[in-house]
């Protein structure tokens, strides 16, 4: 478990420890090597970013940083952190950067980790970091305070310190609409991020969360079986007095779980309930694909949606069961 205390040497040190062993062990003087040469490769391994405390490890004078600020060579982007060659940072090295401000045991977090683990949609405003103890945030910068961080709870994504999916979706469940939630579980779970022991251990390890609840209902979600979902869409139909459908029939090549034939019209079961996982999500796509060229309206609904928000989903069905067919 990652405490206040950190270890003895900053990790951002060790960075440049490591650069400058690689470089001896190429058989190479490090004394004759370009400045430069070696603040480009710290940087390189940080998404461009680099700290003042690297450059001064490095043996870069405070008058050499002045310098290279000065000619162009770095851009200052929070208090002792610097892009190294590039006036604009890309998305990658702002997190980096943002992560490098808050010192030693800092990790991306929050929405900032949920759009970089892909989960969630890219978002503007400030990057989110958790730091463990109380400490103030560097300006621009939103920090979430812990007083501990497990190491399950802590992996690195393109060189940068995040937390864990698991733990990412713990965070963001309170911020989020139960849809909104249900949404990035399910790209966790597409993506092969996270199954249902990650989302249990994150929670136990940290049961006082906001958002526990809500996390722990989706996991709970009985098995979503063809079946069950069949009786329960059936019954939805039959009290919305819309068409019968038929079920698991081939159109296009491809079996998909609800046809209306003559409207044209297609409804597939997903599950985000760690029960039925979507093992083709890529084969999903393409199918969903081939049916647009035939002329059906592909539709997809979800065990939340058919069990709490059944009236959207007849309202979805009427609106595709009522539109003029394709020629």
């Amino acid at each position: 478990m990652v405490g206040g205390a950190g270890p003895a040497e900053p990790s951002d040190v060790r960075l440049c420890r490591s650069v400058i062993a690689s470089v001896i062990a190429q058989g190479a003087d490090p004394a004759q090597i370009p400045l430069d040469r070696l603040i480009a490769a710290v940087a390189a391994a940080q998404q461009g970013a680099v700290t003042w405390r690297q450059l001064v490890t490095l043996g870069v004078a405070r008058g050499g940083i002045a310098s290279r600020v000065r000619r162009g060579l770095l851009h200052p982007m929070h208090r002792g952190v610097y892009l190294w060659g590039q006036p604009s940072p890309t998305p990658l090295a702002r997190a980096q950067a943002a992560v490098l401000a808050c010192g030693e045991g800092a990790v991306l977090s929050h929405q900032s980790a949920a759009v970089r683990w892909g989960i969630r949609p890219p978002r503007r405003g400030p990057i989110e970091v958790t730091v463990v103890g109380r400490r103030v945030g560097p300006r621009g910068i939103r920090t979430h305070e812990t007083a501990s961080l497990h190491e399950a709870d802590i992996r690195r994504l393109h060189g940068i310190p995040i937390t864990s999916p698991a733990r990412t979706l713990l965070d963001i469940a309170s911020k989020l609409s139960t849809r909104d939630l249900a949404s990035a579980l399910e790209q966790a779970q597409v993506k092969r991020l996270v199954t249902k022991a990650h989302i249990v251990g994150a929670l136990n390890r940290a049961p006082r969360r906001p958002g526990t609840r809500a996390l722990r209902a989706l996991i709970a979600e009985p098995a979503f079986t063809r079946s069950e979902a069949e009786r329960r869409l059936l019954a939805l139909l039959r009290c919305a007095k819309l068409p019968r459908p038929v079920f698991n029939h081939t159109v296009e090549s491809y079996e998909v779980d609800v046809l209306w034939r003559a409207e044209r019209v297609v409804l597939e079961f997903d599950s985000y309930a760690f029960h039925a996982t979507r093992a083709a999500f890529e084969r999903d796509r393409e199918r969903d694909a081939a049916l647009a060229r035939g002329g059906y309206v592909s539709l997809r609904t979800t065990w939340h949606e058919l069990h709490a928000e059944s009236h959207a989903l007849i309202a979805r069905v009427a609106e595709a069961l009522a539109r003029p067919r394709r020629s």
